[in-house]
C-alpha cells in the first residue's frame, strides 16, 4: 500500500447523511457526525493533510471545516472540478494522486474517485460509485461515521 499523504472527502452524503433541512425562514441545517470530526484529528496526529471538496458553497461547511481544522477547503466544485481541485492540492503538497485517499458518494465524485490511490464510498452511495473497480464500500452510511471507518482502515495499514 502506498503511504497516504492526503485525505479528501465530499460533504453531502459522506460527512452528512445527504439530507438538507430548512426552516420556515429559510435557514439551512446539516447534521455532522462527531466521530468523523475525530477522524480528522487522528489524521493530523499521523501527519496526513486533510481537505474537503464539495459542490455546495455554504457557511455551514466553512464552519465545519474550520472546526475540524481541515487543511484545505474547496467549495462550489462540481464534476471535473473536484478532480482539478485535488490535482491543485497535490501540486501544492508535491505529492501524487496515488498518495491520496478520497471518499465520495455520488456521480459528481466519480472522476476523482477513479484517479486517487485509495477510493472509498459510504454503504449508501450511488450504485455507479459502488461499481468503480477497486473502490472500498464501507459498512457505515453517509453521516453515520463512514469517514471515521475509512480513516481507521487507512491508519491500520500505514
Amino acid at each position: 500500500m502506498v503511504e497516504i499523504k492526503l485525505f479528501l472527502t465530499d460533504v453531502d452524503g459522506v460527512l452528512t447523511d445527504g439530507s438538507m433541512y430548512y426552516t420556515e425562514s429559510g435557514d439551512e441545517f446539516k447534521k455532522f457526525n462527531t466521530r468523523d470530526g475525530m477522524a480528522f484529528e487522528l489524521l493530523r496526529k499521523n501527519g496526513i493533510k486533510t481537505g474537503i471538496i464539495t459542490s455546495e458553497n455554504t457557511q455551514i461547511v466553512a464552519r465545519r471545516a474550520a472546526k475540524i481544522k481541515a487543511d484545505y477547503l474547496y467549495q462550489g466544485h462540481r464534476d471535473g472540478g473536484k478532480l482539478s481541485a485535488a490535482i491543485e492540492i497535490c501540486n501544492t503538497e508535491s505529492i501524487s494522486m496515488h498518495q491520496v485517499a478520497y471518499i465520495g458518494d455520488d456521480l459528481n465524485c466519480i472522476a476523482l474517485l477513479k484517479e486517487v490511490g485509495h477510493a472509498a464510498c459510504p454503504a449508501d452511495a450511488a450504485y455507479q460509485v459502488k461499481a468503480i473497480p477497486g473502490i472500498i464500500i464501507l459498512n457505515r452510511k453517509g453521516g453515520d461515521g463512514c469517514v471515521r471507518e475509512f480513516v481507521e482502515r487507512i491508519l491500520d495499514k500505514q
